[in-house]
């Protein structure tokens, strides 16, 4: 029997294979949603209406980053 240690096999591995999809499929929006709200915050708080947009901006950068590093651990661990 092949078992590498700190690999989980079995129903604990197929619940962490879909937890990671999960994280890729809420990465982008939440990301995006969490960056609007404190520039929609902030917006109020100095009076402007620019920092909004630049809050979903940075939320997605901030998304597309969460879901390359999701992307690329499960690709590292899928290739062992």
């Amino acid at each position: 029997m092949d078992s590498t240690p700190g690999k989980p096999k079995g129903t604990l591995g197929d619940l962490v294979k879909a937890e990671s999809m999960i994280q890729l499929a809420i990465g982008l929006p939440a990301g995006c949603l969490i960056g609007w709200l404190v520039g929609h915050w902030l917006d109020g708080k100095f009076h402007q209406n620019w920092i909004g947009v630049v809050g979903i901006l940075l939320g997605a950068v901030g998304g597309f980053i969460q879901i390359f590093t999701v992307a690329s651990r499960y690709m590292k661990s899928s290739d062992e």
